[in-house]
């Protein structure tokens, strides 16, 4: 019997939600969950078809990226899940997709502007993007190269305040508290990118939202003063 029957049902849930959100074409994407308490998390496997999808099929990793547990190859974004999962200790779950609205904005380059209080609501500022990847981070470990690029590019930025990045050329990778919050970004995202667009269309050069609105958006939902939703007494 598995050891890590829960964080796999975890891991699992995350990644056949994606589809569901409309996040995810073929089997582009992947979510993974982490157990801080035992240095593990769980990944889907590679290449795997979403439809096909089991909990069991799920693969566990150490933080030092040995498989533990688990048959079928992990995803090939593990290492760049691995490094953020080192790199942010806050966070226990990251998300990749390619949604289309929030893929287009990291193939131009373009940090995705914050115009509105939806935007407000999940980042304290306009969706990072990534610096290009040099020839040698390709050529040679591309895919922790990946999360390198993604650290150099948070410095100094809290990821929970900003829970999720676009890389240059590339596609979304979200992050959050648990593996639930980074898919809940991941849908953000791409809401947030859909509107951006549209706005634009709609108003070439509009500038972003007010400070005091945004202040007031995202302080609502977030940080020591945040009043939005139920109380958990």
């Amino acid at each position: 019997m598995s050891n890590y029957k829960e964080l796999k049902r975890e891991a699992f849930e995350a990644n056949v939600a994606l589809p569901r959100q409309g996040l995810i074409n073929l089997t582009f994407g992947n979510a993974s969950a982490a157990d801080r308490d035992r240095g593990v998390f769980a990944i889907k496997p590679s290449g795997v078809d979403y439809e096909e999808l089991r909990a069991k099929d799920m693969v566990v990793v150490d933080f030092e990226g040995k498989r533990v547990e688990g048959d079928l190859n992990p995803s090939s974004d593990t290492p760049t899940h691995r490094r953020l999962l080192l790199a942010f200790p806050a966070i226990g779950g990251v998300v990749h997709t390619h949604s289309s609205h929030a893929t287009a904005f990291a193939q131009a380059g373009q940090a995705i502007p914050i115009f509105g209080t939806t935007h407000a609501d999940y980042f304290n500022g306009d969706i990072p993007v990534t610096r290009k990847m040099t020839e040698a981070e390709i050529a040679t470990a591309y895919e922790w190269e990946t999360g390198n690029v993604i650290v150099e590019r948070m410095n100094n930025l809290d990821p929970l305040d900003f829970p999720g990045i676009l890389v240059n050329r590339h596609a979304p990778f979200t992050w959050g508290k648990t593996v639930a919050k980074a898919v809940e970004a991941a849908v953000a995202v791409e809401c947030i990118a859909h509107m951006a667009l549209m706005s634009l269309q709609l108003a070439p050069k509009l500038a972003r939202i007010e400070p005091e609105l945004l202040n007031k958006h995202f302080k609502r939902k977030h940080g020591a003063d945040a009043y939005y939703g139920q109380s958990s007494k």
